[in-house]
């Protein structure tokens, strides 16, 4: 009896969602930055 394994994931495919990753986590990043430099900047009555 034999498995049928998935092809193997192209380089293509890999290098696209590696850099997918690194996009939201420069965004993310990004954006709590700004949130803490709001917070930082707000006056406090």
């Amino acid at each position: 009896m034999s498995t049928i394994h998935p092809a193997p994931r192209r380089v293509r495919h890999q290098a696209r969602e590696a850099v997918a990753v690194m996009a939201f986590s420069a965004v993310t990043s990004v954006c709590l930055a700004a949130a803490l430099l709001v917070l930082t900047h707000l006056p406090l009555g």
